[in-house]
């Protein structure tokens, strides 16, 4: 199967594990196990892969950590199979890397399909060209945006206050807040948010904005439950008021 994406299913419980694989390579994947964290990195050592599929609650290290630890080193795909399946649960997975969350049980044909969606999206990532460098680029325009008191530098991606202190942010919050910098007194509901702050998201989670815009507003806003600087537009979505604060 020299031409057949290769998989590495990394779960500890054998049953299904096994199972998994065996449909998978029934269906012309080049699929092989782990049952933990050491086996996932000798497998990868030997032979590279192009996907990998994660439990999280696994002995010794879990699977968020090995996401984390993969996303960091590679753009390998990786998709979690998890019975922890609430949207928190999700919304960290994602946050950690990973290109989309599944939870367990799943009927063997879905898992399938999104595994083959990952593979597309990834492919179409390391087809994607190149862009072309302009002989005479244009001076860039200021990428240090005002947020109330606080400043968000786009290039160095950082968030700084009033006093020059940073403040913490998250790689996912960074990107909603880029999403709202670039786009001022323009209202984006969540679908949109999704696309342009996690393109690697489930659209089921919609709600995940919601949580990350309040961590946002903890941040930002003088009064995290009376926000002036990303207001709520209800029934429609959300909107940066570059002028607030």
């Amino acid at each position: 199967m020299a031409d057949a994406p290769a998989i590495i299913i990394c779960d500890d419980e054998a049953g299904l594990r096994d199972s998994v694989a065996e449909y998978l390579a029934d269906r012309g994947l080049d699929v092989r196990c782990a049952e933990g964290a050491a086996t996932l990195r000798e497998l990868l050592a030997e032979r590279s892969a192009d996907l990998v599929v994660l439990d999280i609650a696994m002995p010794g290290e879990d699977g968020l950590s090995i996401a984390r630890a993969l996303r960091a080193q590679s753009d390998i795909g990786i998709v979690i199979l998890s019975a922890a399946g609430g949207v928190l649960d999700r919304v960290v997975g994602l946050e950690v890397g990973a290109d989309d969350y599944i939870a367990k049980p799943v009927e063997l044909r879905e898992l399938l399909a999104r595994l083959r969606a990952v593979l597309r999206r990834r492919r179409a990532r390391l087809d994607a060209p190149l862009p072309a460098r302009s002989p005479q680029p244009e001076p860039p325009a200021s990428r240090r945006i005002r947020m109330g008191r606080a400043w968000l530098d786009l290039e160095a991606r950082r968030l700084t206050g009033a006093a020059g202190q940073e403040i913490p942010l998250g790689p996912s919050e960074f990107a909603l807040l880029r999403a709202f910098a670039e786009r001022p007194g323009r209202v984006l509901t969540r679908d949109a948010l999704l696309e342009l702050a996690h393109p690697r998201g489930d659209a089921h989670l919609d709600r995940s904005i919601d949580v990350r815009i309040a961590r946002i507003r903890r941040k930002l806003e003088a009064v995290p439950g009376r926000p002036e600087i990303i207001r709520t537009i209800r029934g429609a979505g959300y909107v940066f008021d570059p002028a607030a604060g």
